[in-house]
């Protein structure tokens, strides 16, 4: 899948998976959070602060925050 990108905008575990296992696959995943950032961040067990829930969710992915409530973060979308 080298050369697709991919707009992860899922939370929860499905979602997340499934653009993970697309990265697994060498597709570019931009991993899209809002200012509050992805509710598994706050999912236990974490190792020095950080879920390792998310972690293992969201590796091989880049990220970036954007309020897609304002119209500048939807334009930037």
């Amino acid at each position: 899948m080298k050369g697709v990108r991919v707009v992860d905008l899922t939370s929860v575990l499905s979602g997340p998976f499934c653009t993970w296992l697309l990265s697994t696959l060498g597709a570019e995943v931009i991993k899209v959070e809002s200012p509050k950032g992805d509710l598994a961040r706050g999912t236990p067990p974490f190792e020095d602060g950080i879920s390792l829930y998310f972690a293992s969710l969201n590796r091989n992915k880049r990220s970036i925050v954007l309020d897609l409530k304002s119209a500048k973060g939807r334009r930037a979308l």
